[in-house]
């Protein structure tokens, strides 16, 4: 694995890596058992948490809790809420705001952050832990961390929780199960995404063999949605423009929703989420985008690809990070000015056809 790309707070580019290796594991394996039962453990994800990030950390933080750990946390930056389709997961009760994590853990465990600035302001934590481990499988990864798990091949981080849980001889539950389910499902849009392999297949047996009912995980994480959210949903996609010139053909699909719409529809950010999946199936386009306005001329953006283009590598050129199918970054400007600046980003980013597989 390739040491670390970012520099005094400054990223120099992806961090190149194969996945772990067996060194790799058996320092994580290390770090987490030569703690003491009443080691303090600071469990971190991202900011603003997807599916991938609370599973995998609710679902290893609940395996760390039975292996004998008694003092372990799991946090996120930002205001302490959990969008409504995880509100059920197991392991909330591990869950503290930022402003109450341990400020000196004695390990810190990160997952599916792909740098450092997406820890906010529990960036510190790295500095004042021993040890700190980083879970992830985004290949735009900077390399952050002592201990770096990072599998760009993995369908989900939850597919590198589940392996250092099963190195540490910690059995699989219901409860860990779940959580993991969930990050999986969700980050392989139900199974559907590219990324979903034979052995995505095999992990999702083995979870579902503890008990847990796929059917209700479903309906409660994809498949429910208030009526508000519905209507909000309309009025996004009535704004959806299409530019079928752009990625040189392949067609670029793109819309925004804003703030006003929030509040018009009584709504809460988490339910914007989906849009995405709404935005990626116009048949015209190779790249899909949905922009959220996050301020006044601040805009979280979502991008996806049915395969013509790496949007990764748009999305680290705009300053963030992700997949070749799925990324994002933060933007600023108006929403067409964020939208040109992906347009004009998108040539580059065109793969070779011969190189596709």
């Amino acid at each position: 694995m390739v040491a670390a790309t970012e520099r005094d707070g400054v990223p120099t580019g992806p961090v190149a890596v194969s996945g772990p290796t067996e060194a790799d594991w058996a320092a994580a394996v290390d770090a987490v058992r030569r703690l003491a039962p009443d080691a303090r453990v600071l469990l971190i994800c991202h900011v603003n948490p997807d599916g991938d990030a609370l599973g995998s950390m609710l679902g290893f933080g609940l395996g760390l809790r039975r292996s004998g750990l008694r003092r372990v946390q799991a946090t996120f930056p930002g205001p302490p809420e959990v969008p409504e389709p995880f509100r059920e997961l197991p392991g909330l009760e591990l869950l503290v705001p930022a402003t109450e994590a341990y400020p000196d853990p004695d390990l810190v465990v990160c997952f599916d952050a792909a740098s450092e600035s997406r820890l906010g302001e529990l960036v510190d934590r790295l500095d004042t832990a021993p040890v700190a481990v980083v879970l992830d499988h985004h290949a735009s990864n900077t390399g952050f961390g002592d201990v770096l798990l990072v599998q760009p091949g993995a369908a989900a981080t939850s597919v590198v929780a589940e392996e250092l849980l099963r190195r540490l001889g910690v059995p699989l539950d219901a409860g860990i199960a779940e959580c993991l389910y969930v990050a999986l499902a969700t980050d392989t849009g139900s199974f559907r995404f590219d990324a979903t392999t034979p052995e995505v297949h095999r992990l999702a047996a083995r979870l579902l063999a503890t008990g847990i009912r796929p059917g209700d995980i479903s309906r409660r994480i994809f498949d429910t949605r208030p009526f508000g959210a519905v209507r909000l949903h309309a009025d996004v996609l009535a704004r959806t423009c299409l530019e079928p010139t752009a990625a040189g053909g392949h067609g670029f699909v793109w819309t925004y929703a804003t703030l006003d719409d929030l509040a018009r529809h009584d709504q809460q950010p988490w339910v914007l989420e989906p849009l995405i999946d709404s935005v990626r199936c116009t048949a015209e386009a190779d790249v899909s985008c949905v922009l959220k306005q996050i301020a006044g001329d601040a805009w979280a953006v979502s991008l996806r690809s049915k395969g013509a283009v790496d949007v990764s590598l748009v999305a680290v050129t705009l300053g963030g990070g992700g997949h070749r199918f799925a990324a994002g970054f933060t933007g600023q400007g108006t929403a067409a000015e964020v939208a040109g600046r992906i347009r004009n980003t998108l040539d580059v980013a065109l793969i070779n056809r011969d190189d596709r597989g």
